[in-house]
């Protein structure tokens, strides 16, 4: 098979078909696959993901697949993680016991907290459109994933867990949920991740999508 510009890893979890179709919007040609040399040829590689951190890393473990996507981010090829996909990037999550992740960006995957900053119940799992903006300490989006967006915009939610940086510079973006913040975009060097569904985002996740190309 010739290589494409973009790989989707097909590890049988995510939302393959809109995945592809978005990047094909945006301009994009597209293999979804699971042949490790396809996905090493190509320019710019996307790990999407649904369900449960375990589920997801035993899957990709088992077709050898997580050593082909560490191999991607250490070859410096633009790798783009959604929503399971950005959180396996992390180190490990505590989501039915602690499961290590991929280790490429440093930090953790907790539960979004049932509480929020006012003591009152939430509902768990967050679901909806929310609003990005960038984190306590960024000046901006100039040079990042979220460069065409503007403080305010929103994107599709749905997730149970959420992940932690350890470095605050490779937080991105944020959204609040319940007046907590969550890692809503993340980045180090060529490894980038969002929590959202750029895929069902509208043209907020389209813009999204548009940068990882340009990068």
């Amino acid at each position: 098979m010739a290589s494409a510009p973009v790989a989707v890893v097909d590890y049988g979890v995510g939302n393959l078909l809109s995945v592809r179709r978005a990047l094909e919007h945006c301009g994009a040609t597209v293999a979804v696959t699971a042949d490790p040399s396809v996905i090493l040829a190509a320019a710019h590689v996307v790990l999407p993901g649904v369900g449960a951190f375990a589920n997801g890393m035993s899957a990709l473990e088992r077709q050898g697949l997580a050593a082909t996507v560490k191999q991607v981010a250490g070859r410096g090829r633009l790798l783009l993680g959604i929503c399971l996909g950005m959180q396996m990037l992390f180190d490990d999550s505590t989501e039915f016991g602690l499961t290590a992740g991929l280790g490429l960006i440093a930090g953790n995957v907790v539960a979004v907290p049932s509480i929020d900053s006012e003591g009152r119940v939430q509902k768990i799992p967050h679901i909806g459109w929310n609003s990005l903006v960038p984190p306590v300490g960024r000046d901006g989006w100039i040079g990042t994933l979220t460069q065409e967006l503007r403080p305010g915009d929103a994107a599709y939610f749905v997730h149970s867990f959420m992940a932690n940086p350890v470095d605050p510079r490779h937080r991105i973006a944020d959204c609040h949920y319940g007046g907590i913040p969550v890692a809503a975009v993340v980045g180090r060097d060529n490894v980038l991740g969002c929590q959202f569904h750029p895929e069902k985002s509208g043209e907020v996740g389209l813009n999204i999508l548009r940068q990882f190309l340009r990068m």
